[in-house]
């Protein structure tokens, strides 16, 4: 396995220290502190700290991007498209009732944050959230070809609600420390789709 870079660890580093404070509350010193990087060294790798949110956003909807195509596309997991995406989206609600008041997602904790602030940084939040969705319409259209649901049935549109659905909710369950709001969504996305099962 490749060792990661400087780099690479400042910005891993990054998104465990601002999933569980923010963007702005988070200042270099702890963040280079955390990685043992001397501050000067900062400055090698990113021209500011806005440049710095925007790499880390990029990268993390990177990571998470491929997370999701690892257990959405894999059909050496589960042969069956809709099948994975419920086993996906169940695992989403395992994470929060693991981790009552955590965010399970940095884009969804710094959009609000970050998105006024920086078009940089709202820019590289559309791209990651676009491509989520997209990966969402393709696993809905490998079950249209498989059969599972009707040539007609929209996944584009579908695609959309599950994220926006999840990431409202996600926001709620963090809020009110309880799993329950991305539970009850997570039936809901499930049942909508269950429901035009063929």
């Amino acid at each position: 396995m490749k060792e990661k870079t400087t780099k690479e660890r400042i910005l891993e580093a990054a998104e465990e220290l601002m999933l569980e404070k923010s963007f702005h509350a988070v200042g270099l010193k702890q963040l280079l502190d955390a990685v043992k990087v001397p501050k000067g060294s900062f400055y090698h790798y990113f021209e500011s700290k806005e440049q710095f949110g925007a790499e880390l956003l990029r990268h993390y909807m990177e990571e998470g991007s491929a997370f999701k195509r690892s257990q959405l596309f894999c059909r050496d997991l589960e042969p069956d498209p809709l099948k994975r995406l419920f086993a996906y989206l169940d695992g989403s609600v395992d994470f929060i009732e693991n981790n009552p008041g955590k965010y399970p997602c940095l884009a969804v904790k710094l959009a609000s944050e970050v998105s006024d602030l920086s078009e940089a940084m709202r820019k590289e939040l559309v791209a990651g959230f676009r491509n989520w969705v997209d990966i969402y319409r393709i696993v809905l259209d490998e079950a249209i070809e498989a059969g599972f649901l009707p040539k007609d049935y929209n996944a584009a549109s579908e695609a959309e609600l599950i994220q926006d659905h999840w990431a409202g909710a996600a926001q709620r369950s963090v809020t009110f420390r309880s799993p329950e709001p991305v539970r009850l969504t997570v039936e809901h996305i499930k049942r909508r789709i269950s429901d035009k099962v063929i």
